[in-house]
């Protein structure tokens, strides 16, 4: 644990000497003594054992903060906010993701712009990367992009541009930071987002993506601006559909879910974000 907190410039040499020689005098774990020292906090600890055991999350000091602070699952994987987001990945595993069985590919849909989509996208990318999965994240939202903002990764090139022929699968970007994951930003928004999403080009990319990643989540733009989550769910066989407490309307929501199972898409399930705190009777 000293050494990868040394090479994360966590914990000097002179330090790391004085947390082992309390380990030794105390019988204590060595995060506990450097605790006790104040050399480092419980959360540097917890990134250190994150380390230890291959399990991918962000350094809670210097270096995280170009990630978007939404990427709850790599800033703070051990809260009960992130706890929800794994019981979500184990109904997920249950219920859908087989690579065997060629279901690797989820879309997440909803039906109005700000229900959460990117959001929650993007942490269940990261947990499917944490579980030891390869995981591809595709930002297919081509008309109002944002997992390249969570990211902070350049967008000059990305689904939009590959589509279109103007580049290849190598605007697949690697965050190095998360081991496992993957982004394929949306690119440039272009003026044919639902023509682009039915070419042929888009069936082929799905195809190579399955035969190279165990996992792959695609983000889509709401139902209320297009038809381009259902035609990405029919592609990518399978959707998960996210709703918002006191703002998704259940006429749409039923659409959209009714359109999905027309087209011959799987709905595995649906996520309710902000879900109301039920009030303490007196």
């Amino acid at each position: 644990m000293g050494a990868i907190l040394m090479d994360a410039g966590v914990l000097s040499a002179e330090d790391n000497d004085r947390v082992l020689q309390l380990q030794t005098q105390e019988g204590l774990k060595f995060g506990e003594a450097a605790i006790r020292l104040g050399v480092v906090t419980d959360a540097d600890v917890q990134f250190a054992l994150a380390r230890q055991f291959a399990f991918p999350c962000l350094q809670p000091s210097a270096g995280s903060e170009t990630f978007s602070d939404e990427l709850v699952a790599a800033h703070q994987p051990f809260t009960p906010q992130v706890e929800q987001f794994r019981a979500l990945r184990s109904q997920l595993m249950l219920r859908w993701f087989n690579k065997a069985e060629q279901r690797q590919t989820l879309a997440v849909v909803g039906t109005e712009v700000g229900e959460g989509r990117s959001y929650l996208a993007a942490n269940l990318a990261i947990l499917m990367a944490q579980l030891g999965e390869r995981t591809l994240l595709i930002d297919a939202n081509l008309r109002a992009p944002r997992l390249h903002e969570l990211f902070s990764i350049n967008n000059k090139v990305g689904l939009s541009t590959i589509l279109a022929g103007r580049s290849s699968d190598e605007s697949i970007i690697r965050i190095t930071d998360l081991t496992g994951l993957f982004v394929l930003p949306a690119g440039p928004v272009p003026p044919n987002p639902l023509e682009l999403l039915s070419r042929h080009t888009w069936i082929e990319l799905l195809a190579n993506a399955r035969a190279n990643f165990d996992v792959i989540i695609i983000d889509t733009p709401s139902f209320s601006v297009g038809e381009d989550a259902v035609m990405v769910g029919l592609h990518a066989r399978a959707a998960l559909v996210v709703a918002r407490a006191g703002q998704t309307r259940l006429a749409g929501f039923s659409n959209l879910v009714q359109g999905l199972m027309n087209a011959g898409v799987t709905v595995v399930g649906s996520v309710l974000n902000e879900v109301p705190l039920k009030k303490a009777a007196n």
